[in-house]
C-alpha cells in the first residue's frame, strides 16, 4: 500500500495516513438535502471524494465509502408542502436523479446510499444513550436537545467557542432549550409532517445526530475517513464529534477530516437558499462529463474554485480538448490493431518516460490529492506526445500500451479520458470541434498566430482543414 498524506481539518496540518485497520479505510461523506435539483458546487464535492477513494483503492486499500442521503428536514418539508408532494417522495425522486447523475459523471466509487429515515432505530437508540449518560434532555413536547456545555471539547473542530453561540450568531432560537447553543436531536411531530413513535411521543429525527448514528452502525464508532464541504464544518461537524464522542465513550471519533473548497459564484457560496445556483445536469448535457471533472480537479481541492458561467466552462472544455487529443488518438491507433501486432518499439528514452511519469503521477497525487499538479504532469505528457504523435501507426500494440500508460492511470484514478461510445465520428466528433471553436474566436479578435497554431496543431495529429465562405470542414487524414 502506498503512503500517503492528507490535511486533516481538525489538527490543521497535513498528515500522514494511516488507517485504523489496514487495509480496511471506512470513508462517510456528507451527501445531498435533496429537496432541488442538484447544482455545479454539488458535483465539486461528489468528484473530490470520488477520486480520493480511486486513488485509494489504486494504491491497495480496501474502501468502504458511504454517502448519506438527508432524506427529511425542515427544508425538505417546506418545498414539499409547497408544491403540495409528499416529503419522503420529493426526496426519493431527487436522490434517484442525483444517482443518475453520478453514473453519467463518472462517480462510480460510493459503495452505499444510505437514506436517513431508514436508521431511525440506531437514531432513537443513540438518543437513549446520550439522555442516559447526562448528555441530552427532554423538553416539554418531547423533543429531545443535546446539551452542548455537557461536552467541554465543543467546537474543536471549527475552532468556535461556546461563548460566541448566542441568538443571531447561527443558532436557532427555541425557548424549549436549556441554553441557546444547545440542539435538536429528536423533534416532537408537527402535524401533517411525517413522525415516528419514541419513548418521548411521536417526532422525527434531528439533523446532526443521523450521520452519527448511520456511521455508528455502518463504520463502528471511531473510523479513519469523513469528508464534505468546508461549509458543514460549523455547526454540523461539531456537533456529530460532540455526539458520537459522548455516545460511545471512544474518541477521536474520526481520524481524519477531510473538507474540500467551496465553488463560489458571484464571489458567494454556491448555495440553493441563496439561489445562486446553476444545474448539474445542465452543465453535464453542455459540456459532458469529462469536462466537468477536468474543471472541477483542475484545481487543488481545497481551495475555492470561481464559477462564472459560460466562461470557465468554455475555458475548461478547450482545455480538455487540448490534454484529451493524444489519448483519443493513441486508443484509436490501438483499435484499429490487433492485440498483439508487430511494429517497432518504443525508444528506451520514451518507454522509460512513460514508466517513470506513472510513478510521479502517483507519488504527487499522494501528497495531499494534489490533482492541479497531476494535471500539469499530464499536459507535459500530451506535449511530449504531440511530437511523437506522426509515427502511432508504426509502433507494436505493445509499445501503443506503454504509450497509454498515463492516460490509463488518469482513467482509473481521476476518471479522465474515460471513452464512451459516441456514434459515428467517434470521440474526434467532440474533440475537434472545441479546437475549432477556439480557433475561430482567434481569428475573430485578430489573433492569427494563435489561430495559424491550432490549424499546425491539428494537421500534426493528422486533421485536415479546409476553410471557405461556409466556414471550416475537417477530416482525419492520417499524420503526414
Amino acid at each position: 500500500m502506498r503512503r500517503f498524506t492528507v490535511y486533516d481539518s481538525l489538527t490543521r496540518e497535513v498528515r500522514s495516513f494511516a488507517p485504523i485497520a489496514p487495509p480496511r479505510v471506512g470513508m462517510f461523506v456528507c451527501g445531498l438535502t435533496p429537496y432541488a435539483e442538484a447544482h455545479v458546487g454539488h458535483g465539486r464535492f461528489a468528484v473530490v471524494f470520488d477520486v480520493v477513494a480511486r486513488a485509494l483503492r489504486h494504491w491497495g486499500y480496501r474502501v468502504f465509502y458511504v454517502q448519506n442521503i438527508t432524506n427529511l428536514d425542515d427544508k425538505l418539508i417546506a418545498r414539499a408542502a409547497e408544491i403540495e408532494e409528499d416529503p419522503l417522495a420529493l426526496a426519493d425522486r431527487y436522490a434517484q436523479s442525483w444517482r443518475r447523475l453520478m453514473t453519467r459523471l463518472e462517480v462510480s466509487s460510493v459503495n452505499y446510499y444510505p437514506y436517513a429515515t431508514d436508521y431511525v432505530p440506531e437514531i432513537l437508540a443513540q438518543v437513549r444513550v446520550l439522555i442516559d449518560r447526562g448528555y441530552a434532555y427532554v423538553a416539554e413536547d418531547g423533543s429531545v436537545y443535546y446539551s452542548v456545555a455537557r461536552f467541554p471539547e465543543y467546537g474543536k473542530l471549527s475552532g468556535q467557542r461556546v461563548e460566541a453561540l448566542r441568538p443571531g450568531a447561527r443558532v436557532e432560537v427555541d425557548e424549549r432549550k436549556r441554553a441557546p447553543e444547545d440542539f435538536v436531536i429528536w423533534k416532537a411531530a408537527t402535524p401533517g409532517e411525517p413522525s415516528w413513535e419514541s419513548p418521548w411521543g411521536p417526532g422525527r429525527p434531528g439533523w446532526h445526530i443521523e450521520d452519527t448514528a448511520m456511521t455508528g452502525r455502518l463504520l463502528g464508532p471511531r473510523y479513519d475517513l469523513h469528508g464534505a464541504g468546508l461549509d458543514l464544518i460549523f455547526p454540523h461537524h461539531d456537533s456529530e464529534i460532540a455526539l458520537a464522542e459522548a455516545a460511545s465513550g471512544e474518541a477521536p471519533f474520526v481520524n481524519y477530516w477531510m473538507h474540500n473548497g467551496l465553488l463560489t459564484m458571484g464571489g458567494e457560496k454556491m448555495s440553493k437558499s441563496i439561489g445562486n445556483v446553476s444545474s448539474l445536469e445542465d452543465a453535464i448535457d453542455r459540456y459532458g462529463p469529462m469536462v466537468l471533472r477536468f474543471y472541477y480537479l483542475n484545481a487543488h481541492y481545497r481551495s475555492p474554485l470561481e464559477f462564472d458561467p459560460p466562461r470557465t466552462l468554455d475555458e475548461a472544455k478547450e482545455a480538455y480538448a487540448r490534454l484529451a487529443l493524444p489519448a483519443d488518438r493513441i486508443a484509436e491507433a490501438l483499435d484499429r490493431r490487433a492485440e498483439d501486432a508487430a511494429g517497432a518499439d518504443l525508444p528506451d528514452t520514451l518507454a522509460d518516460a512513460a514508466e517513470a511519469l506513472e510513478e510521479t503521477l502517483d507519488a504527487t497525487l499522494a501528497n495531499d490529492f494534489n490533482s492541479r499538479e497531476v494535471i500539469a504532469l499530464l499536459f507535459g505528457w500530451t506535449r511530449r506526445m504531440t511530437e511523437d504523435l506522426p509515427r502511432l501507426d508504426a509502433y507494436s500494440s505493445d509499445a501503443l500500451e506503454e504509450l497509454a500508460g498515463p492516460y490509463r492511470w488518469a482513467e482509473e484514478v481521476l476518471g479522465l479520458f474515460v471513452r464512451r461510445p459516441e456514434g459515428r465520428g467517434g470521440a474526434w466528433a467532440n474533440l475537434v470541434p472545441v479546437l475549432l471553436e477556439a480557433r475561430a474566436r482567434a481569428r475573430a479578435r485578430g489573433d492569427f498566430a494563435e489561430a495559424d497554431r491550432i490549424r499546425d496543431e491539428l494537421r500534426g495529429r493528422g486533421i485536415r482543414l479546409e476553410d471557405d465562405a461556409s466556414g471550416t470542414r475537417w477530416e482525419f487524414t492520417g499524420p503526414e
